[in-house]
């Protein structure tokens, strides 16, 4: 049995650890990309003071959660198919529910790299403001806190959305004729 047969076609092995990647790098690149927009103006906002230290180390870390929700993404996935059993375990994800793994792992972690880069961009006006008046640091925490409810939005939908795609026994599915029949009654 050929690699693609065998990770693609008889199981969705190979779909489900593509989707858990992609969760991982998009939140991790995007997470990069973000504490690199704000650690740069916290940079210049301490190099004029110094005693923002703490606070525009705050502001620069928080695009960095979305990488976490990238990677635990990407564990829940292989939780639950199988990957994080012990090697004498069978893995059992059909094509289709890998598919779908590979589709909620891809989708959450584009979220997840986009709100982390614009999350980076409010932190940074957000540590400019705190320079100009330091007595606004507990307000300018908020806004960029306003953007991270997006990423934890798209992490609790991949967590809800591979619990139902993998419910016990697998994704099931009927065939569209039978849902027809049902839906308009003739079944």
């Amino acid at each position: 049995m050929g690699f693609v047969e065998q990770y693609f076609l008889a199981t969705g092995v190979g779909w489900a650890v593509m989707g858990a990647m992609f969760a991982v790098m998009f939140g991790g690149i995007g997470s990069a990309r973000g504490i690199r927009i704000a650690a740069s103006e916290a940079a210049g906002a301490v190099a004029e003071k110094p005693d923002l230290f703490g606070k525009s180390l705050i502001l620069a870390a928080l695009p960095g959660t979305q990488g976490f929700y990238g990677f635990v993404i990407a564990f829940i996935i292989a939780g639950k198919t199988g990957l994080t059993a012990s090697a004498t375990d069978p893995v059992a994800v059909s094509p289709l529910a890998g598919l779908a793994l590979f589709f909620i792992g891809l989708l959450a972690g584009i979220v997840q790299w986009k709100s982390a880069v614009n999350q980076g961009e409010v932190s940074a006006a957000c540590i400019n403001l705190t320079t100009k008046r330091p007595e606004e640091g507990g307000r300018a925490i908020l806004l960029p806190v306003l953007v991270e409810t997006y990423a934890v939005v798209a992490l609790l939908a991949a967590i809800l959305m591979t619990g139902w795609v993998l419910p016990e026994g697998g994704l099931r599915y009927k065939d569209a004729a039978s849902i027809f029949l049902k839906v308009v009654g003739a079944e």
